[in-house]
């Protein structure tokens, strides 16, 4: 982590524009710096030049147009026409890639458009985070208008593609050994979990997945972002998604998604749902910035696609956080059931409440009872 004098931005190459000791030539206009500048990174990123068509990209890699088209779309690339010098060789070779997992048959043709679906939609959203948070370093750090800050991106990006790119690969390959060492625990326990949730007989097909389900809602987030300008609302957003990830990941919970001003979140079993719930409730009740947030959690089974959760555990989650007391978390009867006999919990029936789509639910406040509860260090 730097700290204090140069950040590395200061080395960074500078447009006219900038107003760089090493301007380019008068006759070189500040356009095109910027066209060759953006050039040399499309080559930095891509491998190469573009110089492809989708055809030729597809005969290369021994598939049709038609799947070929499927795997892009799926990755979310726009959308070309056969006379576009478009790709590069590096798309052939991960075209190849992905059909021939499928010809080895290690997956289905479904199964690699569903991985690609996957990797396409979470690097797009990763990417447009990491220029963010980027762009607002350079605005704060060296006082620049976001306009020359994002230029100035564009030339200093070169210098962060290995890191940023080993970063990922490290990431990746950690967070798919916790999943394999999840599912070892899992299997080794029977596929039971403490409070697992059986299925009926009169369950033609129960969802798959026993998850303990959680939502987090700040208190009053729409009045507040009215008085707030982009500055300090952007602090706050990120602040409060920063406050739970770090919460949820040391309880051992995985969050799903934000969703503006709230989060939602799994836990394998009711305790590190409830132990997850309790500590971000206390967060933002002791937090001196950020309001405080209704928290909810429900233990039921879930279905899992597309890095998101389906199911009535869920929906019935969402309805209990719009019923919660600021500061405080909120169950239903039936996953109060499977803490009542644990004495980190304190459970507190709360009056029957009519629910959209539920009927009559029974909540159950929950506190902290013997124990310090989840550390965050």
């Amino acid at each position: 982590m730097m700290t204090g004098g140069s950040d590395g931005w200061d080395e960074l190459p500078q447009t006219p524009h900038g107003g760089s000791a090493d301007e380019p030539a008068e006759q070189e206009s500040t356009e095109d710096v910027n066209r060759r500048t953006i050039r040399d990174l499309e080559i930095e990123l891509l491998g190469s030049e573009r110089t492809l068509k989708r055809r030729e990209v597809a005969a290369g890699a021994g598939v049709s147009l038609l799947s070929a088209r499927k795997f892009w779309r799926a990755m979310g690339f726009a959308n070309l026409g056969d006379e576009d010098v478009a790709f590069t060789p590096n798309d052939q070779e991960a075209l190849t890639t992905m059909v021939g997992m499928v010809r080895t048959e290690q997956l289905t043709e479904e199964a690699v458009i569903s991985i690609a679906r996957s990797i396409g939609q979470m690097t797009d959203r990763m990417v447009v985070w990491q220029v963010e948070a980027l762009v607002e370093e350079l605005v704060d750090q060296h006082q620049l208008t976001d306009v020359d800050a994002r230029k100035r991106l564009v030339a200093g990006l070169p210098a962060l593609i290995e890191p940023l790119e080993k970063t990922l690969v490290y990431a990746w390959r950690r967070q798919l050994n916790a999943a394999v060492q999840r599912l070892a625990l899992r299997a080794e326990a029977g596929l039971v979990t403490e409070g697992d949730v059986p299925s009926t007989p009169d369950d033609d097909a129960p969802l798959p997945l026993a998850r303990a389900v959680g939502f987090a809602d700040l208190v009053s987030y729409t009045s507040l972002s009215r008085q707030m300008n982009e500055k300090t609302l952007a602090q706050l957003v990120q602040r409060f998604e920063n406050m739970c990830a770090e919460i949820i990941a040391v309880g051992g919970g995985r969050l799903v998604k934000t969703i503006g001003d709230e989060v939602l979140y799994i836990a394998d079993t009711p305790v590190e749902g409830a132990q997850i719930s309790l500590a971000l409730a206390k967060a933002f009740t002791e937090d001196e910035l950020l309001p405080s947030a209704r928290v909810s959690m429900v233990w039921g089974r879930i279905l899992s696609r597309l890095g998101d959760i389906y199911g009535p555990t869920v929906n019935l989650a969402a309805r209990l956080t719009a019923l919660a007391e600021p500061g405080t978390v909120l169950v239903d009867a039936s996953t109060a059931v499977t803490l009542q006999d644990n004495d980190r919990f304190v459970l507190v029936p709360g009056e029957v409440k009519s629910v959209r789509g539920f009927g009559e639910i029974y909540p159950v406040t929950v506190y902290q009872g013997t124990g310090s509860g989840l550390v965050v260090d």
